[in-house]
């Protein structure tokens, strides 16, 4: 990697309060040591009983959940989150179907009876709305922040000759500037955006969620199989911890802090 890192900015800020259900989008967010995205993956819906404890919350394998690497289904609802009132709303085929306070018995109930009723088919036993004060269903342990480098979408785009939709890897920041797969070679850099600091601590080894287009809920693409075969391993993205907190928003620029010479 060249001593000069490219300048690069982020265009996009999601989150996902409930794992495996909608994006949401943001203009800004603020960041704290050592957490996530402010409610990323702080609900799940237990797909069966799971053993998730949470008076002691353990990471438990994503298997566990609904989840899109087996459930494409759940990408033809649309779900939005009120972090004042904690209600989740379901809508399906254009209608509100469900709502709920997932703070009350009641009203997470309304929404494990609407996945229960709806489709009693698809999941392998009762649906339970999980949450732990602190606790966050990732699909890794650490509390991290996933980044995706949006020139490397473009790159899997001629590896399989179709449009891959970017929301298809649900990360929390899209970058748009760096080269196709730059983002390897920060792993253990430090990334500064404005005064927020994050280390880069992992890449993203891709599960076949990638595979189900956000719009249509259809499984229609073989990525993981693509990247394995003309790059000889799965991953795409990258996991930064958040080591200096602060507040991030669209647009703002993302670089690599210079490493420092011993």
């Amino acid at each position: 990697m060249s001593a000069t890192a490219p300048s690069a900015r982020i265009t996009g800020i999601y989150r996902y309060p409930v794992k495996g259900l909608t994006p949401e989008q943001l203009t800004r967010a603020e960041l704290s040591a050592g957490q996530t995205l402010l409610a990323d993956r702080r609900y799940a819906i237990e797909n069966g009983p799971s053993g998730f404890n949470p008076a002691e919350p353990k990471w438990l394998p994503k298997p566990n959940f609904l989840m899109l690497m087996r459930d494409e289904w759940l990408a033809g609802l649309r779900t939005q989150f009120d972090d004042a009132s904690n209600v989740l709303s379901i809508n399906h085929n254009g209608q509100i179907v469900a709502q709920g306070n997932l703070a009350t018995p009641e009203g997470r109930t309304a929404i494990e009876n609407f996945f229960a009723s709806t489709f009693p088919d698809l999941i392998k036993g009762p649906p339970k709305v999980l949450e732990s004060p602190g606790h966050s269903f990732s699909d890794v342990a650490r509390k991290v922040v996933s980044i995706i480098n949006l020139a490397s979408v473009r790159a899997i785009e001629n590896m399989v000759g179709a449009p891959v939709h970017p929301l298809r890897f649900r990360a929390n920041l899209y970058v748009e500037g760096w080269p196709a797969w730059h983002e390897f070679g920060l792993l253990d850099r430090t990334l500064a955006i404005g005064d927020v600091r994050l280390k880069v601590v992992k890449r993203i080894v891709r599960c076949a969620a990638v595979n189900v287009d956000p719009d249509t809920a259809q499984r229609d693409l073989a990525i993981p199989q693509a990247l394995q075969r003309r790059l000889g391993h799965g991953d795409c993205g990258i996991y930064a911890e958040v080591i200096t907190g602060g507040m991030i928003s669209a647009d703002d620029t993302i670089a690599a802090e210079q490493p420092e010479l011993l």
